[in-house]
């Protein structure tokens, strides 16, 4: 880690979340699932997630990606089960520390229409 101790090295929490089987009970529990990501984003917890696509890009198949800011890899797991795929058993999950070193991050704000894009 020498090489990049002059970069952000800002320690977050990537949780990769997959159907534990059929897609209806990931489908079922969807509204409470993103009700639960809303919170955590209101709380300051959840840094981004979505779904991720089949390779080609045309399908999902359930399965998604959701980064959490935790002081621990436990701490991110307690947040994992607390979601509402984990606890009906939707889905299942596993967590990995993720360091964030090297990107760049612009926010386009036109003020005049009162609108802003990520870019």
């Amino acid at each position: 880690m020498q090489a990049s101790s002059a970069m952000l090295q800002k320690q977050l929490y990537a949780i990769f979340t997959t159907p534990a089987g059929a897609i209806e009970p990931v489908l079922a529990n969807m509204e409470e699932h993103l009700a639960f990501q809303v919170s955590l984003e209101r709380e300051g917890v959840l840094y981004a997630a979505g779904p991720m696509w089949s390779d080609d890009e045309k399908t999902w198949e359930g399965e998604g990606l959701v980064v959490v800011r935790a002081g621990s890899r436990g701490e991110a797991i307690a947040i994992a089960e607390r979601d509402p795929m984990h606890r009906s058993g939707a889905r299942r999950f596993t967590v990995r520390p993720w360091m964030i070193n090297e990107g760049t991050l612009s926010i386009r704000l036109d003020m005049s229409s009162q609108t802003f894009a990520i870019l």
